[in-house]
């Protein structure tokens, strides 16, 4: 998910310059149809497909494996928070050893006896 957020960083820290400098060689009008579809076509549009295909490449290992259902799984980056690593299908960080299921009742006080 970082590459994802990284390489949006990237093009918008481009395109926001460029339509900028552009704003003063176009007509207004112009320039804010130019701008509108610059950030739809070259920033939005490839976030929303890399996410979708990180979603696709990683909704195996999101929905089949042990470290889906461990309270230390962060599926948004598919990483163990405990052990700083990303599983794989074949490859646990913790080898089944630090497991531990997520809570069902989130609602639940601490304080509550």
């Amino acid at each position: 998910m970082g590459e994802v957020v990284f390489w949006t960083i990237i093009r918008t820290a481009i395109v926001l310059p460029l339509l900028w400098v552009l704003k003063s060689y176009l007509n207004v009008d112009l320039w804010w149809t130019v701008s509108i579809i610059s950030v739809y076509g070259v920033i939005i549009h490839p976030a929303v497909i890399h996410y979708r295909l990180f979603n696709e490449k990683n909704e195996e290992i999101i929905e089949d494996t042990l470290c889906s259902t461990c309270e230390h799984f962060d599926k948004t980056a598919v990483l163990c928070l405990k052990h700083d690593e990303h599983p794989t299908r074949d490859y646990l960080p913790c080898d089944g050893i630090d497991w531990s299921p997520k809570s069902s009742d989130k609602s639940q006080n601490v304080f509550d006896e």
